[in-house]
């Protein structure tokens, strides 16, 4: 198995400042890639330890996450608070609403630089339902990401000789096979998910519903 996903993990990384753009937005949008990104902005920085090309990874990636975050605002806008409950269980939904409704913009920075299992992707989903303006919203969340890698790209700089060995021992290459797995399994998973869930709305998750007050 590992010597079959190998070349997939060599693309991976061949692909850099795109690959890290499209990951970025699969994993802040519809699908399931947790710390995809982390790694590779701290093992593409290890390989060539230039700022230049750590800020251009950083930028990519957090472009990236703001584009996928925007994706969600479109859907999620637009259905409202109805729509929302289609898509989390009762309990998240209630954890989510209450935090956005305290803080929004507090509650979108700790859950834009928290690691999982911390769920990021709810908490867009209620700002765009619960009508937090966009532009806050995707500035808060990109202002955060831009830390996040940002931080770990400069430890990539001060610590690469020691990332690539831990590359070069396999244990990169062990991580970044089994985040592919997790990934694929979970975006599967996901994507079943939002069809099953528009389906037994009847469409109606995209259906305009009226615009609650907005989240301070």
């Amino acid at each position: 198995m590992k010597h079959f996903m190998r070349p997939l993990v060599h693309y991976v990384l061949l692909f850099g400042g795109p690959g890290l753009l499209v990951l970025g937005i699969l994993d802040s949008s519809f699908l399931f890639a947790p710390l995809g990104n982390d790694i590779l902005v701290v093992v593409l920085t290890a390989r060539h330890r230039s700022v230049a090309m750590m800020l251009y990874y950083v930028a990519m990636s957090t472009i990236g996450s703001v584009l996928g975050c925007l994706l969600v605002d479109l859907v999620l806008r637009r259905a409202g608070e109805k729509g929302l409950e289609k898509h989390l269980p009762p309990r998240r939904l209630e954890y989510v609403k209450r935090r956005v409704n305290r803080s929004a913009a507090v509650a979108l920075v700790v859950a834009a630089l928290a690691p999982p299992p911390f769920p990021f992707t709810p908490f867009i989903m209620a700002a765009a339902a619960l009508q937090y303006p966009r532009k806050k919203m995707l500035a808060v969340v990109g202002a955060a990401r831009l830390v996040r890698f940002g931080g770990l790209g400069v430890l990539a700089l001060f610590f690469g000789r020691q990332i690539l060995h831990w590359a070069n021992s396999g244990l990169v290459e062990g991580l970044l096979i089994g985040l592919i797995v997790l990934c694929t399994v979970g975006s599967v998973w996901s994507v079943v998910g939002w069809i099953r869930r528009s389906r037994g709305s009847g469409g109606g998750s995209l259906r305009r519903e009226p615009a609650p007050e907005p989240a301070r």
